[in-house]
């Protein structure tokens, strides 16, 4: 029987992980592979055989990185500015629905301006610690082309009405199109913004990439 042979993105897509996990485990020798013409490709049945015998901590490690792997599909580099500047969260919001509609997430940002403002108006989604996850009251899948989340950082904290009283200066705009998406989404930052050091990387580091690997690396 002919054993059937992978690409690097079909095992990605098989083990709902990244093509860079993938590329990390072939190089920890964890599946047989076979070099067919130029590329490199990767046996099913020895991914089949490591996946059934998993330790209790790989299942972790694999969970994980199928977590960060979702994470990642509505998060990505471009999608972090960094050093806006606003005078007050008005002017925040409108600057990231703008930021929004430049990237093509959303074609009309004075929409999103408006929902977003709508729903801080009923109660600040200001989290604490310089922090604000905003988004929209209501799910709007026909309004927003691809489900995305944003990070801004604006250059002087914004008062927000937040639980601790600190002014905002990150930002976070989740814009999704279910409850699914959302909820798991909002479970991920909050365990991210638990993290001090993260914390603190995203109110110092000047570049994206960084910030990026940061957030996509649980």
């Amino acid at each position: 029987m002919t054993k059937k042979m992978l690409t690097f993105i079909e095992a990605a897509k098989y083990l709902k992980v990244s093509e860079k996990v993938i590329h990390e485990m072939v190089n920890d020798n964890l599946f047989k592979t076979a070099k067919t013409g130029k590329s490199i490709k990767i046996d099913k049945d020895s991914i089949d055989e490591w996946t059934e015998n998993l330790s209790q901590n790989d299942e972790e490690q694999l969970a994980m990185q199928r977590t960060i792997c979702r994470f990642e599909e509505y998060f990505r580099p471009e999608n972090i500015f960094l050093d806006f500047h606003a005078d007050n969260k008005y002017e925040a919001i409108r600057v990231t629905s703008e930021k929004a509609k430049e990237l093509k997430i959303v074609r009309d940002a004075k929409w999103l301006y408006e929902v977003v403002v709508a729903r801080e108006e009923l109660v600040s989604t200001a989290v604490g610690n310089e922090v604000a996850l905003l988004h929209p009251r209501h799910l709007h899948p026909t309004k927003i082309k691809t489900p995305s989340i944003l990070f801004g950082r604006s250059d002087e904290g914004v008062e927000f009405d937040a639980p601790d009283n600190k002014p905002v200066s990150l930002f976070f705009m989740l814009l999704l199109h279910n409850d699914k998406q959302h909820l798991f989404s909002l479970s991920y930052i909050s365990k991210l913004l638990m993290n001090e050091k993260i914390l603190d990387l995203l109110k110092t580091s000047n570049s994206t990439s960084t910030i990026h690997k940061a957030l996509t690396s649980l």
